[in-house]
């Protein structure tokens, strides 16, 4: 299979199902900001401050690409059977979550990304990942759109909010503390 097809030169791409669109269409917006989340997950999840948390990290990664899937489909021309997210998908984040949260100090403020190059990354995670559910939400106001689709971005926001705050913990580094000007 070759990677180039030329279809894609005159600004219009293909939805699974064979419907074509322009390649600024809210659709493409959407699946486009999740493969950018899954670049950026990957990249975490290759951090060696994340050794310990590469099974999630790649299980997020596969639920990215079957969201994408689900993004990239033409609701009412694909006849494809793709994997679902599912409502034990969410249980899963919110119980990493909720083990998290056990161990970690109370937040008394808000936080600055960094500190450390993992917990930054993260922190890119998490707000690539409410952009995707921005534009997902949009696109739920057009088409029909799983309501699981757009519980897995909240969730996984979350996740990767939280999921800054471990990194910064298990590495021993400093979490930042926003203080405003007064």
């Amino acid at each position: 299979m070759k990677i180039y097809t030329k279809r894609g030169d005159e600004g219009q791409t293909g939805l699974i199902g064979g419907t074509r669109v322009p390649k600024y269409h809210l659709r493409i917006e959407a699946y486009g900001t999740i493969d950018e989340l899954n670049s950026f997950t990957g990249f975490l999840k290759d951090q060696s401050a994340c050794e310990a948390h590469k099974d999630i990290l790649y299980q997020i990664q596969d639920r990215l690409f079957t969201l994408g899937s689900h993004l990239a489909s033409d609701p009412e021309k694909s006849q494809m059977k793709l994997p679902e997210i599912t409502a034990s998908d969410i249980e899963v984040l919110e119980k990493s979550i909720d083990t998290m949260e056990e161990t970690l100090p109370q937040l008394k403020n808000f936080v600055l990304p960094g500190g450390h190059p993992a917990n930054a990354i993260a922190h890119i995670c998490r707000t690539i990942c409410r952009r995707a559910e921005r534009l997902v939400v949009h696109l739920s106001q057009e088409t029909n759109v799983s309501p699981l689709i757009l519980a897995y971005l909240n969730r996984l926001s979350d996740w990767f909010f939280v999921f800054s705050r471990q990194i910064t913990a298990e590495t021993g580094s400093e979490e930042i503390a926003w203080h405003p000007r007064s």
